[in-house]
């Protein structure tokens, strides 16, 4: 195959974890109970906070909007992987890798600003208690959702639109298993300055933005709990929001691994492994994490179930930011 634009090649393909035969029954069941744990667990989220009145709070609508968009994030690659292995076919269309590509920039950014957001909640929840329902009023939380979703389909589109303007070799082999946007850029035979470009700033402002208001959220609310006499009251204030910084730990950390792992050329298998853990496990493992010291949840889901609760305590208020 020559080096052309899009409308000569047809297909990439996909070489995803392993050449071996025997290993591909064993991926496919593990990959597909981890794909459905992901998204039962996410909708059993999504259905306890719509059906229980007592979580229709700011707080638990963004969560319910980061759990829609975990679903819809393993979604653009995980079955298409199953598929593949059940079919024992590694082809990919141009058309769909492009897609594939948009909706993983898409979801993958909007993970980030998600938590971006939740982070300025905790952060006014716990450092202006008072003012909380009039700072997170429901129009502001609309439009704080609505704004992630605006800002992260123009950079999909963007990095979508730049990367159609790139030529393609004969070397068409996709050491992933699925098609993102850094691996495809590098099988350009074709001037990648631009794309790289616009990569990176992309990148730095919309990532590095939503991890620096994530940092500063944090740090406000560290000075306001070192505040709070009690132990006991500062065991409550950070039980908060021990959740979603455990959340934002292990997301942040997995995707830093793979983007220092992806620096050596050798290691792009070990990239792609590795890439299982910011793509799958995170979203995997949000609702357990959000359930699991969270009384609101359990006692939403023990109601779905038929299970009777007990109420449990309030947490009083907090001291101010300074």
């Amino acid at each position: 195959m020559e080096s052309g634009n899009d409308t000569q090649i047809s297909e990439f393909f996909l070489l995803g974890f392993s050449e071996e035969q025997e290993q591909q029954p064993l991926v496919f069941g593990l990959f597909l109970s981890m794909y459905l744990i992901t998204v039962f667990g996410n909708l059993l989220l999504i259905l306890a906070v719509s059906s229980d009145s007592h979580l229709h709070t700011p707080m638990y609508f963004f969560l319910a909007n980061l759990s829609f968009v975990d679903i819809c994030f393993t979604s653009t690659t995980i079955p298409k992987m199953l598929w593949n292995i059940q079919t024992q076919s590694k082809v990919i269309t141009y058309a769909g890798c492009i897609t594939q590509m948009y909706f993983f920039t898409l979801f993958a950014v909007l993970d980030v600003f998600l938590l971006s957001v939740m982070a300025y909640d905790r952060y006014v929840a716990i450092c202006h208690p008072l003012n909380y329902m009039v700072f997170m009023n429901p129009l502001l939380c609309g439009l704080l959702v609505m704004a992630s979703w605006i800002m992260c389909i123009l950079n999909s589109l963007l990095q979508s639109l730049m990367m159609l303007r790139l030529s393609f070799c004969t070397h068409l082999h996709i050491p992933h298993f699925f098609c993102e946007l850094n691996e495809m850029v590098q099988l350009a035979c074709s001037d990648t300055f631009l794309n790289n470009l616009v990569m990176y700033f992309a990148a730095v402002l919309l990532g590095g933005g939503a991890f620096a208001g994530i940092l500063y959220s944090y740090s406000k609310i560290v000075s306001s709990i070192r505040g709070i006499s009690s132990a006991q009251g500062k065991y409550k204030a950070f039980s908060t929001c021990a959740s979603h910084l455990s959340v934002v730990c292990l997301f942040y950390c997995t995707m830093l691994g793979v983007y220092l792992s992806s620096a050596a050329p050798q290691s792009s298998h070990a990239s792609a492994i590795a890439s299982v853990m910011y793509t799958v496990v995170t979203p995997m493992l949000n609702p357990f994490i959000y359930s699991l010291r969270n009384r609101d949840i359990k006692r939403a889901l023990k109601r779905i179930v038929r299970v009777p609760v007990i109420p449990g305590p309030i947490v009083p208020g907090l001291k101010k930011c300074p």
